[in-house]
């Protein structure tokens, strides 16, 4: 298929196996959780009894003080006891088949490329780093919520977008399902196209 691109400085081929593939929901949807569920990191720990240091003598007998029994001063109704039910280091990472993780972005780029919400431009280059530089760049590419895909990301790229959350700029290698379907719209230089059909081939 061709395509010409936003600034109207090329016309460019798209490949119909990465940007013309049906739209599968339900792959879809699992390349999303999987990617979700690999990124927790899984690190709340907290201590039972039998694991916090000391306790290991009784407070005092069992008889004759007037006070409640007490076998350990480590006991979860104490103050700096153990946890009753503790939370415990877990493994949410899931597994995803490399061909399926392809065919899903091949559906989302797609999906995008229906639905109007992909802009190809031959070329994004931010002459500064300055945030509202970059801010007056989108604006007069009349954008307000964008992904921006690039073959390279400059500094100037990187330090004028990284306080802005409307916006992200990554390079080919960097995408996933996520960040693709949170924005509004998806920007793709051309030379990120190419890596990108090499990629999903």
């Amino acid at each position: 298929m061709e395509i010409i691109t936003k600034d109207k400085k090329a016309t460019l081929q798209l490949k119909d196996e990465v940007f013309a593939y049906g739209y599968n929901e339900g792959l879809v949807h699992q390349a999303v959780v999987t990617f979700m569920n690999n990124a927790r990191s899984g690190n709340s720990a907290q201590k039972t009894r039998a694991e916090v240091r000391g306790g290991g003598k009784k407070p005092w007998n069992q008889k004759g003080t007037g006070r409640a029994r007490a076998g350990t001063i480590r006991s979860p109704i104490w103050r700096s006891g153990g946890v009753t039910f503790a939370a415990k280091k877990q493994d949410y990472s899931q597994k995803l088949n490399k061909k399926m993780y392809r065919r899903a972005l091949r559906s989302i780029l797609s999906e995008l490329y229906r639905t109007e919400n992909l802009i190809i431009l031959s070329d994004f280059e931010c002459k500064t780093n300055k945030t509202k530089d970059f801010i007056n760049k989108m604006t007069g590419l009349k954008i307000a919520s964008a992904l921006i895909i690039m073959s390279e990301v400059g500094e100037n790229e990187y330090l004028g977008s990284r306080n802005l959350i409307n916006f992200d700029v990554c390079d080919v290698a960097a995408i996933d399902p996520v960040s693709l379907l949170r924005f509004d719209k998806v920007i793709v230089t051309e030379a990120a196209i190419k890596q990108i059909e090499e990629q999903l081939k």
